[in-house]
């Protein structure tokens, strides 16, 4: 089912007469459980014409690096096979997306998208709405509610969301069923760059090499599934006890393929909420973070325009880090310390260890690193900007609304005031020392050494 409010129209032009109806793929890179695909199906039944998949790949996404292009890259050969399979054509050009979108759209008697919420990926599409000759509609597909159903301005809390999004939960926690395609595109004669090599296709990209792939994992939807799978086999049961334990591994590792749109939130979700034998309580602490979190930070990235930056913390967390600016720090490192590993604590070292060499780092280790950078900088404002930098490099996936959220509430944001302290004032607070009372941290720096050592 596809709900009517995934659907926006981007302009007020026609569908115009056209070959083909072209889905713009860009942030939902996936062929299964994928909204914009199946509305631009269903479009292009009546019309009676195939469906052409566009996606740019640009080489100057802000801080991308070869890690990241080379799990896109990944992902896009698992797309051209379940496209080919349902008789759709994927062309893939080295272009900026709104410039290859708009350069197809000539062709095309209508443009659908996927939905994005950073503001480099809303202006893209704003560009191709003005641009395009022919209608663009968007449509939500990486939410499992829409972000401006769920809410109509910020929410300042995971609590004055949480019941915004139940409240539509039963309507779009639905399965997604895909349509048959009337109109192969297979015969196409289309330009763009050939899609079967994954070296290849990034040897024609100018992009930082300096951060090497991950072998940990593998882009695409395959790998994704195989991962959930394992998740609900092995750990979904003892998630909601043990998932904060960082020596156990017990997450289920879809953040990188959520962010690429490698897999549907609402596929995760299904899945988990459907399997027998699991404890409910599990099932329900693992739906709290995927929906409920998630789209918290959804929420944030399209309501506040200072999501990427200190700026987006509520005032309270901004004055009281302005109180604690001046107060005296026992430990100071620069950034290259901080990126370099070299504190003076060993758990701290293995989170940042983690995430260089794993490209994702145990969720809550990614807390405590925050924590301790605001601790060990020389100001918030330096500490908020060495904490993005090292995610959006390091992580698969950095740069995502979700990122930005998380290093948003080691500095408060999507928390409530506690008893004043030095450097953190009313931020909450976190220490080694609560590490090991809660958890056998030996476990986790050896797990993070074993990490290191297969790569």
């Amino acid at each position: 089912m596809i709900q009517p409010e995934r659907i926006q129209r981007l302009n007020d032009k026609r569908i115009a007469r056209g070959q083909y109806v072209l889905y713009w793929m860009q942030a939902s890179q996936r062929v299964v459980c994928n909204h914009a695909l199946e509305y631009a199906i269903r479009k292009a039944n009546e019309e009676k014409q195939p469906v052409v998949v566009l996606f740019g790949l640009t080489d100057r996404f802000p801080e991308a690096n070869v890690r990241h292009y080379t799990f896109m890259v990944q992902g896009l050969l698992d797309v051209r096979d379940g496209l080919a399979q349902r008789g759709i054509q994927l062309v893939v050009v080295f272009q900026s997306p709104e410039q290859a979108a708009v350069s197809m759209a000539k062709r095309a008697s209508l443009v659908v998208t996927d939905r994005g919420y950073l503001k480099i990926q809303t202006a893209w599409r704003a560009h191709v709405a003005k641009e395009a000759r022919c209608q663009v509609v968007q449509v939500e597909s990486d939410v499992v509610v829409p972000v401006e159903l769920a809410s109509e301005k910020e929410a300042y809390s995971a609590g004055i969301l949480r019941p915004k999004l139940q409240k539509h939960l039963k309507r779009f926690l639905v399965p997604l069923k895909e349509t048959l395609v009337h109109h192969d595109s297979m015969g196409l004669r289309l330009d763009g760059v050939p899609v079967n090599d994954v070296n290849g296709m990034l040897a024609g990209l100018s992009v930082d090499r300096t951060v090497a792939p991950v072998a940990s994992f593998q882009g695409g939807t395959g790998s994704a599934l195989g991962l959930l799978q394992t998740f609900i086999d092995k750990k979904l049961k003892h998630y909601a006890d043990l998932r904060s334990d960082p020596g156990l591994d017990l997450g289920s590792h879809m953040s990188p393929y959520l962010h690429f749109g490698h897999i549907s939130p609402l596929t995760v979700a299904l899945r988990v909420q459907n399997v027998k034998g699991r404890p409910p309580r599990a099932k329900e602490a693992f739906l709290e973070e995927l929906i409920v979190r998630r789209e918290l930070s959804m929420n944030m990235a399209h309501y506040n325009p200072y999501y990427d930056s200190i700026q987006c913390l509520p005032d309270w967390a901004i004055k009281t880090l302005k109180d604690h600016e001046k107060d005296r720090r026992e430990f100071v490192y620069t950034q290259k310390e901080f990126e370099q590993a070299r504190t003076h604590d060993p758990y701290w070292n293995a989170s940042q260890q983690e995430m260089v060499t794993n490209g994702k780092m145990h969720n809550y280790m990614r807390m405590y690193w925050g924590k301790k950078i605001l601790e060990w900088s020389k100001t918030p404002v330096k500490a908020y900007e060495t904490a993005l930098y090292l995610n959006n490099k390091y992580e698969l996936d950095g740069r995502d609304p979700n990122g930005f959220a998380g290093v948003a509430w080691c500095f408060g944001k999507h928390d409530r005031a506690w008893k004043e302290r030095p450097i953190f004032g009313k931020v909450r607070y976190m220490n080694a020392a609560g590490l090991k009372r809660k958890f056998d941290m030996d476990a986790y720096v050896k797990r993070v050494k074993g990490l290191t050592k297969e790569i």
